[in-house]
């Protein structure tokens, strides 16, 4: 893996994290209430994380030629454990809230960041693999 490709993986890794936590604000009074329905909340940041996570994955696997499914797992996995770093950092505090708490409530969804890019890998390696 070249310093480029690392380097892709973490500024848009971070990216990841950065642009649904970003937009979350949006939806907040400055004292920390929230302005909509919680409910309407979690759906537009399920959409909101989706197609930011796609676009960026998309962008991610432009530059990589080789080893599909390998990257799939290394970039998921990767993101993965940056978003929930980033929200040990930053969300968890915010919240006030365990862990444990936060994970049912918000970690569990990053999941969905592996699931879509070893599925990405496995396409592109089948795609090649054709060609």
């Amino acid at each position: 893996m070249t310093q480029k490709n690392i380097f892709n993986l973490i500024a848009l890794g971070f990216l990841a994290w950065l642009i649904p936590f970003a937009i979350s604000c949006l939806f907040f009074k400055p004292g920390g209430e929230l302005m909509i329905a919680h409910d309407l909340f979690k759906s537009i940041m399920i959409v909101t994380g989706s197609l930011s996570g796609c676009f960026l994955l998309y962008r991610y696997f432009k530059s990589i030629t080789i080893d599909f499914i390998k990257q799939g797992i290394m970039v998921g996995v990767s993101w993965f454990a940056m978003s929930l770093l980033f929200d040990a950092l930053v969300l968890i505090p915010l919240m006030k809230v365990s862990f444990d708490q936060y994970f049912q409530s918000i970690g569990l969804g990053y999941l969905v960041i592996p699931i879509i890019s070893i599925t990405l890998g496995f396409m592109l390696h089948q795609k090649v693999q054709i060609a």
